[in-house]
């Protein structure tokens, strides 16, 4: 699945030149790319052509065959690096089909070893992710408002307001929210 791009946003255009740029600097046709995803060949052609913006399952499922986090993309897609981050300056990124809004606080940078997220979940959403970009990923997870429900290896934690979920990932997991209350939280990622 991917969002129709209702407007031609510079980001969306950075993400598919980048997108196709990756496919190219691995050698990979479109089929290629679409075993290793998961993702369709025509999703995949829409998708480096910006005809679309990817959701956050699809651009997921395209960071894990690359070897790379989402924040990882972004930032290649971002301009140099800055030690302070004004607000007005991060990269937001928006999936309109989950009601999925991540915010780059701290972008990756090739000195740092961690980044900083500032996310939203619409009520009633849930994004599944089929495997980490790279396994045993350290997260922490700190839920400011809202309710989210995180499953990972079949295991679900119901965070609230000022819950802290520190894990790695090593397999599927589950964000979602319930049709009462959408979430606002930052991740953090090691």
């Amino acid at each position: 699945m991917e969002a129709t791009a209702s407007d031609d946003t510079s980001i969306d255009r950075r993400i598919a030149a980048r997108l196709k740029a990756l496919r190219g600097e691995r050698g990979w046709s479109l089929d290629a790319l679409a075993r290793r995803s998961g993702v369709s060949r025509a999703t995949l052609s829409r998708l480096e052509n910006a005809d679309v913006s990817p959701t956050a399952n699809v651009l997921g499922r395209l960071c894990t065959a690359y070897g790379l986090t989402m924040s990882r993309l972004m930032h290649m897609v971002e301009d140099d690096f800055a030690p302070l981050m004004r607000r007005d300056e991060q990269t937001v990124w928006t999936d309109a089909t989950t009601g999925f809004h991540r915010r780059s606080v701290s972008p990756p940078a090739q000195s740092l070893a961690g980044e900083a997220l500032e996310c939203e979940l619409a009520p009633g959403a849930r994004i599944p992710y089929g495997r980490p970009p790279r396994p045993g990923l350290e997260h922490h997870l700190l839920l400011l408002e809202g309710r989210l429900e995180i499953t990972l290896g079949g295991r679900t934690h119901d965070l609230r307001p000022g819950d802290c979920l520190r894990y790695q990932l090593f397999g599927p997991s589950v964000f979602a929210t319930p049709d009462h209350s959408g979430a606002r939280y930052v991740l953090f990622m090691v």
